[in-house]
Formats: C-alpha cells, sequence, structure tokens
C-alpha cells in the first residue's frame, strides 16, 4: 500500500553525472541510492562523491552492487566492501542488485553464488544486505529462499508491482526510471519506501 505518508526516494549511477543533493533534499526526497560497484573490479567514478555528499545534505542513503552473474561472488563482495568501506547506523542496508544472467561462474547455480555474496557483505559490513531485482528475471533466474532480505523491487507503469517468488512483501519500489526531480540532470531512477520516514530511520538505525 502507498500513501502520501511514504518516503519518496531516487537512486544514481555515474550516468546522472554530478548531483546538487542540496536540490534533491530540497525536492522533498528523504533517501538515495547510488551504485558502488559492478562485478570484480569496477567501482563507479562518481560514488564517493555520492556518498560523501548524500549525507552531507541530510538524505538517508544506501550502496548497491550490480552482480554480474559470470563472475566470482567473493571478488564481487570484496569489490563492494572496498568502495564502502563501511557502514554507519543511519546508512541504509547494502544492496546487490541482481537483474542479468551472463551464465554461472564456476558452474554453480546463480541462488548459490548469490548467496555467496550475501553472506561475505553481511560479515564484513555488519548489516542484512537487501535485494534489487524485478519479478519477471527472479522468477526465471532464481528461487524462493530469499525472504530473509528485504525486497527492493523494480517495476515500471504499475499500481502496485508484482512480488517476485519468496517475498509477501516489498520494502521500496523502484516504480520509475525515468523521473525528473530537482538537483539531477535528466532522468532519474525514481523509488518509493514502504512506510514513513520513522520507519526508514529505524531500517536504517539496525545494525
Amino acid at each position: 500500500m502507498t500513501t502520501n505518508t511514504n518516503v519518496q526516494g531516487i537512486d544514481v549511477s555515474h550516468y546522472q553525472g554530478s548531483v546538487n543533493w542540496a536540490a534533491v533534499k530540497n525536492a522533498g526526497i528523504g533517501f538515495a541510492f547510488a551504485k558502488a560497484t559492478d562485478g570484480n573490479t569496477y567501482a563507479d567514478p562518481q560514488f564517493q562523491t555520492n556518498w560523501a555528499d548524500m549525507k552531507a545534505a541530510g538524505l538517508l542513503r544506501g550502496a548497491y552492487h550490480f552482480y554480474e552473474s559470470n563472475d566470482d561472488p567473493v571478488s564481487q563482495a570484496n569489490n563492494f566492501i572496498k568502495a564502502v568501506g563501511s557502514l554507519a547506523a543511519g546508512d541504509l542496508p547494502p544492496v546487490i542488485d541482481i537483474e542479468a544472467y551472463k551464465g554461472d561462474f564456476g558452474g554453480v547455480p546463480l541462488a548459490a553464488n548469490v548467496q555467496t555474496w550475501l553472506n561475505t557483505v553481511e560479515q564484513a559490513l555488519g548489516r542484512t544486505p537487501m535485494i534489487y531485482t524485478g519479478p519477471a528475471f527472479w522468477n526465471q533466474y532464481m528461487n524462493n529462499s530469499f525472504s530473509r532480505y528485504a525486497l527492493w523491487v523494480a517495476q515500471y507503469g504499475v499500481a502496485q508491482p508484482k512480488l517476485p517468488n519468496g517475498w509477501s512483501k516489498w520494502s521500496f519500489w523502484q516504480n520509475a526510471e525515468s523521473g525528473t526531480v530537482a538537483g539531477v540532470s535528466g532522468s532519474v531512477d525514481t523509488d518509493i519506501f514502504a512506510g514513513s520516514m520513522a520507519d526508514l530511520l529505524a531500517l536504517a538505525a539496525h545494525k
């Protein structure tokens, strides 16, 4: 259920260029996620700036890793951990973005490799990660054994998103990929949190 008490957010990568986070905050945005890493070695060149500036602007911030199915999950986790460094109370859970399939690393099923990434990141950062995905992709390539992780679901042009197998609710919903928000040049992904700002603060405070 989404109401006017739901917190609005955005997510960005280097594709958005330099973001004026103070203007984003003033536009009524309460949280933001920034791409940190992709695969074994790639680090988003805008991440460190976004990460510092989101916090300075007073936004609740999160970081995500774009998962490459044919790369080593431990190397990918370590790439993300290195970029983020550490998470403080007030930061949102770390995120794995799983939406592309290019084959299985090491002949191990995708779900098992994703679990390895989740375990590695949780142990290093002390926070239970969250999963970003779309229902069609998830239901084709993954399974229903990940319900202990909060869900950030991507689906556009619908009144409510479809839940991937294994979940009974979503925590975040990426509801558009071509939104317009002050402080961001061009289009940006927009997101909704399934709760109030108090609920979101509680999620960010959890260690």
